[in-house]
C-alpha cells in the first residue's frame, strides 16, 4: 500500500490504514476467507447458507490483493491496481454497485466504481462501507453513517459530500458510526452517537456530517470503530477510548458506564502502535510487540484463557507475545498476525470463523492451524466470517 500514510520507527519504514504492517511486506498476494458463507460473504461463488472452517480462495486473478475489510454481511477489498471490489449481502447498498434490496447479493467480487483505480484504504462497517482515494477524498455508501448530511436512507453508489475533503488519511466504519483522520492529525466522527461513541461530549443523538470536538486533536494517528465504542492512538503513543463502557470495553478500569469524550487511563501508555475495536471488547498492540485485550471475556474473545466475565484494564497472557504485528476484532472473535507471518485466531468458533477446521465451540487462547501460514499480511474479522491477504516473499 505505497500511498498510505508512511512514517519511520526504529529505523524501519511503516505504512498503515487501520492496520500496522511493515511497508516492505506489501507484495502481490492472494485473498482468503472462511466462516459463514451465507449471502456470498466469502466471495467463493456460494450464496447459500453453510460454513467453511478452513481458508478458501476462489478469487480469479487473485494475486494482487492489497487490503481487505469485513463487515457484518459483506466484504470489500482493494487490489494493487487501485480497484475496489465488494461481495456479500448488499441489501442496504453496502456493496456500492447500485443495487439495494434482496437482489443485492454477490458471491464473487464485483466492481462498478467508475474511475476506480485510485482507491487507497477502506473499512467495512456493519451496513456501510467507507473508503479513501489517493487524491485524499473520502467516499461512503450503504446505510446511515455516511456523513453526507442525511440521517437515514441507503445509498448504493459511492458519495462524497465532505467539504474540503482532499486530505483524508484513514477511515474506520463501526456498527452505526464512522471515524476518520485527516493528514493534519485531526479526528472526525459522524453517525449514531447513542452511547457517546462519537466522542463529542454528547451521550446520545445522530450526526450526519463529520464533526470534531477533540481538544488538542492534531496528533491522531489511527482510529478504530467498534460496535458502540471507538478507540484511537495519538502520535505520542497514547491510547484513547470512548463510547460504551459496560463490560470494561474502554479499558479504563471501570466495568460500566458510557463516556462521550476520549479518556486514557492506560498506565505507561506511550508505546501503543495499533488498536482494533470489536463488539464489547478491544485489542491493541504495543511497539514492543505485545498484544493486549480488554472488555467482555465471553466466548474467549480476549484470548486470555477465560471464557466468562469481563476485564476493564488491558491484560496480556499471550505466551511469547513479543512479535505481534496486526490485530483485528470481529463480533465475538479476533484474529492477529505475527511478524513471522503466522496467523492466529481465538474466540467463538461457530460458523468456522476461526479457520481451524472446527465449526463450533470456543477457543480462549490463540491458535493457528493454517498450513504454510508464514506469509500472512493483513487480516480482518467480521460478524460471522474472517478474511486475510497474503504477501509474496520479498526475497523472491
Amino acid at each position: 500500500m505505497p500511498t498510505f500514510y508512511n512514517f519511520r520507527e526504529n529505523g524501519l519504514d511503516y505504512s498503515f490504514d487501520d492496520i500496522f504492517v511493515p511497508a516492505d511486506l506489501f507484495r502481490e498476494g492472494t485473498l482468503w476467507s472462511w466462516g459463514y458463507g451465507g449471502r456470498g460473504r466469502l466471495g467463493n461463488g456460494v450464496t447459500s447458507s453453510g460454513s467453511i472452517s478452513t481458508p478458501v480462495t476462489t478469487f480469479a486473478g487473485g494475486t494482487n490483493w492489497k487490503q481487505v475489510s469485513c463487515g457484518s454481511n459483506h466484504t470489500a477489498a482493494i487490489k494493487t491496481d487501485g480497484t475496489l471490489w465488494s461481495w456479500g449481502y448488499g441489501n442496504f447498498g453496502q456493496l456500492g454497485i447500485g443495487v439495494i434490496g434482496l437482489s443485492g447479493a454477490r458471491s464473487t467480487p464485483v466492481t462498478t466504481f467508475a474511475g476506480g483505480t485510485n482507491w487507497k484504504q477502506l473499512s467495512s462497517g456493519s451496513l456501510h462501507t467507507a473508503a479513501i482515494k489517493t487524491d485524499g477524498t473520502l467516499w461512503s455508501w450503504g446505510n446511515a453513517a455516511l456523513g453526507n448530511g442525511a440521517i437515514s436512507g441507503s445509498i448504493s453508489t459511492p458519495v462524497t459530500t465532505f467539504a474540503g475533503g482532499t486530505n483524508w488519511k484513514q477511515v474506520s466504519g463501526g456498527n452505526g458510526h464512522t471515524a476518520a483522520i485527516k493528514t493534519d492529525g485531526t479526528l472526525w466522527t459522524w453517525g449514531i452517537g447513542n452511547r457517546g461513541q462519537l466522542g463529542n461530549g454528547v451521550p446520545y443523538g445522530t450526526i450526519s456530517t463529520p464533526i470534531t470536538t477533540f481538544a488538542g486533536g492534531t496528533n491522531w494517528k489511527q482510529v478504530s470503530c467498534g460496535f458502540y465504542h471507538t478507540a484511537a492512538i495519538k502520535t505520542d503513543g497514547t491510547l484513547w477510548t470512548w463510547g460504551y463502557g459496560n463490560l470494561g470495553t474502554l479499558g479504563n478500569g471501570v466495568p460500566y458506564g458510557n463516556i462521550s469524550t476520549p479518556v486514557t487511563t492506560f498506565a505507561g501508555g506511550t508505546n501503543w502502535k495499533q488498536v482494533s475495536a470489536g463488539n464489547y471488547f478491544t485489542a491493541a498492540i504495543k511497539t514492543d510487540g505485545t498484544l493486549w485485550t480488554w472488555g467482555a471475556g465471553s466466548t474467549g474473545r480476549l484470548g486470555n484463557g477465560v471464557t466468562t466475565g469481563s476485564i476493564s484494564t488491558p491484560v496480556t497472557t499471550f505466551a511469547g507475545g513479543t512479535n505481534w504485528k496486526q490485530v483485528s476484532c470481529g463480533t465475538d472473535h479476533a484474529a492477529a498476525i505475527k511478524t513471522d507471518g503466522t496467523l492466529w485466531t481465538w474466540g467463538s468458533g461457530s460458523t468456522g470463523r476461526l479457520g481451524n477446521g472446527v465449526t463450533s465451540g470456543t477457543i480462549s487462547t490463540p491458535v493457528t492451524t493454517f498450513a504454510g501460514g508464514t506469509n500472512w499480511k493483513q487480516v480482518s474479522g467480521g460478524t460471522l466470517h474472517t478474511a486475510a491477504a497474503t504477501y509474496e516473499d520479498p526475497a523472491l
